[in-house]
């Protein structure tokens, strides 16, 4: 049952700030009760430099991965007006795979594979866009069929990229693959692109309400449906170039994340995309405090963490629906 909108995104907006609290508490390396309330005061040490200079970029970086994913599974639901869709699904994380891997591959820094990723995430998001549109005009099967065909091409070459990397490069490559915060450098770029992804979208939700009710019902009703498409699908690829830069490709996310939030909020994207960022914060910010945490000292890839979360998830709604 959908709860009231300020109520609701009071509720998960806590959700966020604990979690947040808590990726900054726990990790690999245990904190005593004095350590941490020596940390809170600002006193130099080692556990100071810990929660300020490690945990917190990190947990912001998790927060900005999570809140941007969910935003653009969002939209992409809407778009496609199909709700297995996916930031993933039109191959904007395969184009900046074969970016990211090509810098590993030729022995870039962190700043370069970050560079070459999203280079591939906007080449992808711009073959895409022009493959659609064609001569015979753009429409939702026609996008997510190019989409798909060219994620798959992506794939192929991925695979050939694995096959043929030096063995003491596969293991940092198969992590990016499946989704890793450990290399993140700075959370200011993904959250720059979280906020002007939402302001971006926010002043649509209206129209992308109407869009949710069917093509025939938004033309009628005087929304620009030939300019609304392309709109909100570079905004979805921007979030999701911006969150596969910072961490690798995250799964289940902005898939499941988006469902979730609809069984408390409803279908109002108004409430929606807000209450979805915060969402898919919180699921991240989690999902890596067990990451760092399980195994510690050993580190899993997040994307991990959120598959196995999610599948469960995932099923548990699908299950659901089916009995409503």
């Amino acid at each position: 049952m959908a709860l009231r909108p300020t109520p609701a995104l009071a509720l998960l907006a806590l959700l966020a700030l604990a979690s947040l609290v808590l990726a900054m508490a726990y990790g690999s390396v245990a904190l005593s009760l004095q350590q941490w309330q020596d940390a809170l005061s600002g006193n130099p040490g080692l556990a100071n430099d810990l929660v300020w200079q490690l945990r917190l970029p990190r947990a912001l970086a998790a927060f900005a991965v999570g809140a941007l994913l969910a935003v653009a599974g969002a939209l992409m639901q809407v778009l496609l007006r199909n709700p297995l869709a996916d930031p993933y699904v039109l191959g904007v994380s395969g184009g900046a795979a074969v970016g990211a891997l090509t810098a590993v591959m030729l022995g870039a820094a962190a700043a370069g594979m970050s560079l070459c990723a999203f280079a591939g995430a906007f080449g992808s998001t711009l073959l895409v866009f022009g493959l659609a549109r064609g001569a015979g005009g753009w429409t939702q099967s026609r996008l997510l069929l190019t989409g798909v065909v060219v994620a798959a091409g992506w794939g192929a070459v991925i695979t050939l990229m694995l096959a043929l990397a030096p063995d003491q490069q596969l293991r940092g490559m198969l992590f990016w693959l499946i989704g890793d915060l450990s290399a993140a450098e700075s959370p200011w770029r993904a959250l720059a692109a979280l906020l002007i992804g939402l302001g971006g979208a926010l002043p649509l939700a209206r129209e992308l309400n109407v869009l949710a009710r069917g093509e025939v019902t938004a033309l009628a009703l005087g929304v620009n449906v030939r300019r609304l498409r392309p709109l909100v699908y570079l905004l979805a690829s921007l979030l999701t170039a911006a969150a596969v830069t910072t961490a690798g490709s995250v799964g289940f996310v902005g898939l499941v994340v988006p469902h979730m939030v609809r069984l408390l909020v409803g279908n109002d994207m108004r409430i929606l995309l807000p209450a979805s960022a915060l969402g898919g914060a919180s699921l991240v910010l989690l999902a890596d405090m067990l990451a760092r945490s399980l195994l510690a000292p050993m580190q899993l890839p997040v994307g991990a963490i959120t598959a196995v979360i999610g599948v469960p998830i995932f099923l548990y709604l699908l299950s659901r629906k089916v009995k409503s």
